[in-house]
């Protein structure tokens, strides 16, 4: 990259450039949510533990993908 490029694009020039040092790399690699016992929207079935769920705008939790029925 030209010297100084990056800069004028809006980046942090080299002397302050932000480092990533202490962070734990496992909490940005994981983003799964649990719901163990909540009764799934979509299906009504219960959220067992280990099934990956989202929570819907609404507050309500479901299945990522629904168990078959």
């Amino acid at each position: 990259m030209e010297e100084g490029l990056l800069e004028d694009l809006g980046g942090p020039r080299p002397e302050h450039a932000v480092g990533h040092e202490g962070e734990v790399s496992s909490t940005w690699g994981e983003n799964e949510a649990h719901a163990p016992g909540k009764a799934c929207e979509r299906c009504g079935a219960v959220i067992r533990p280990g099934q990956d769920v989202r929570r819907r705008a609404d507050g309500e939790w479901m299945h990522e993908v629904c168990p078959p029925t």
